[in-house]
């Protein structure tokens, strides 16, 4: 097949496949359309075999790991700990709505760095929803926070983010290394989406509420634990070069097994919470996108990234990247774009890193994690008009990626 017609093929199979996973179609997993895509590649040769298993078998690892931490962050809810956390939020915000906003601020990017942003989207949300509820607040400034910081508060850790995954497999730094750079631009980005969320819904963080709160529910602490040694794993895995993956797999496991000996989960709610339809999705997207970077798409993007770590050249690496990530959803820009940046060293893969974790604020297209946020607030009644999501990404995108970039320039200055 000519290349201009396997690209072209290529592309018009990412664009259905976002596009499918967008609307999901009589609620049908994303796996249902990218699945097909992806074996149509490899039948008609745009993916030669030897490629796809390449690309499959580098991608192993990352998915073995996100798999985990979806088992952990589930159990984590089963176990109590983010009612807890809604309870704790609920009475120390004494019914002040900018007290209970900056408290979200905070479980939000603690859970997002700490155990993903699927678990912020999908199961903090939910509680956040339920606790604004409770005080008889105004839901949409704790909501969007949930949204926000999802993206934005992912830049931390590795395992904040499936991006991070990709991210930090090309970087080639340690666990602890991408951690300390990233601290000054994960810091940065919150407190921008703080400032601009703040003033964006000031009328609606007025007043108090009156309702009384009960005493707050006790922390399940062999929760706490688990999750406080699973991150340690992290970090250990790291120094010894294992694939964290262990480590998530062995908090899993811990949690996993007295909640089946007492009947606290079933064998099938961890089968649910593995989501192997996304799994699926993940690796097939993967396949997609190696498709279309054979046939020119990725000499393009080689010669549009920069190579340099000044501030100049991280902007435009962070800008190009939430360009990219806005058009065709932040995962397949990060796979199009790592190879090109990972030759230009760990600042760049950085640069990327914001790009793709912030940029996709802008739109609802631009992360997965967002249109999963819009099912949890449609699923709970919660309509939040489209201009205003749009309108409240408009101001908030710009300045987060120009405060991170800045701050992630002075890291690598300071860091290394």
């Amino acid at each position: 097949m000519p290349g201009f017609v396997s690209e072209t093929l290529a592309v018009l199979l990412l664009v259905a496949m976002l596009a499918c996973a967008v609307a999901r179609p009589r609620g049908w997993p994303e796996a249902v359309f990218a699945v097909p895509a992806a074996l149509l590649l490899l039948v008609l040769g745009v993916l030669p075999l030897s490629q796809a298993g390449a690309e499959a078998r580098s991608l192993a690892p990352t998915i073995g790991f996100l798999a985990a931490v979806l088992v952990l962050a589930d159990l984590c809810d089963r176990y109590g700990l983010f009612e807890a956390a809604g309870s704790w939020m609920a009475t120390s915000s004494r019914g002040r709505p900018v007290a209970l906003l900056a408290l979200v601020f905070v479980v939000a990017s603690v859970v997002t760095a700490v155990l993903g942003l699927d678990a912020t989207v999908l199961l903090l949300t939910p509680i956040v929803l339920t606790t604004v509820a409770r005080l008889r607040l105004r839901a949409k400034p704790h909501a969007y926070a949930c949204s926000h910081l999802a993206n934005s508060a992912s830049l931390l850790l590795p395992v904040s983010n499936l991006t991070n995954l990709l991210a930090f497999r090309a970087s080639g730094l340690s666990f602890a290394r991408f951690g300390a750079i990233m601290a000054l631009p994960w810091l940065a980005a919150i407190a921008v989406e703080w400032g601009v969320l703040r003033r964006f819904f000031a009328t609606d963080l007025v007043g108090r509420s009156e309702t009384e709160v009960a005493t707050p529910l006790r922390i399940p602490v062999f929760a706490s634990a688990v999750v406080a040694l699973t991150l340690v794993g992290f970090f250990v895995t790291s120094v010894l070069r294992v694939n964290p993956a262990f480590a998530a797999l062995g908090g899993a496991v811990t949690l996993a097994v007295p909640a089946l000996v007492h009947r606290r989960a079933k064998v099938r709610d961890i089968g649910f919470a593995l989501d192997v339809p996304f799994l699926a999705f993940v690796l097939a997207l993967g396949l997609v996108v190696k498709g279309v970077s054979l046939h020119g798409l990725s000499s393009l993007i080689v010669h549009l990234l920069p190579s340099g770590t000044s501030l100049g050249s991280l902007l435009l690496v962070a800008g190009i990247a939430a360009v990219l990530a806005n058009l065709i959803n932040n995962l397949p820009a990060v796979l199009l774009l790592l190879p090109a940046a990972a030759a230009a060293g760990p600042g760049v893969v950085l640069a990327v890193l914001i790009g793709v974790n912030a940029g996709p604020n802008l739109t609802y297209v631009g992360s997965l994690a967002t249109l999963l946020w819009r099912r949890v607030l449609s699923q709970r009644g919660e309509e939040l008009r489209t201009s205003e999501f749009l309108r409240l990404g408009v101001v908030t995108v710009p300045p987060v990626l120009l405060a991170s970039t800045v701050a992630l320039w002075v890291s690598l200055r300071l860091v290394g």
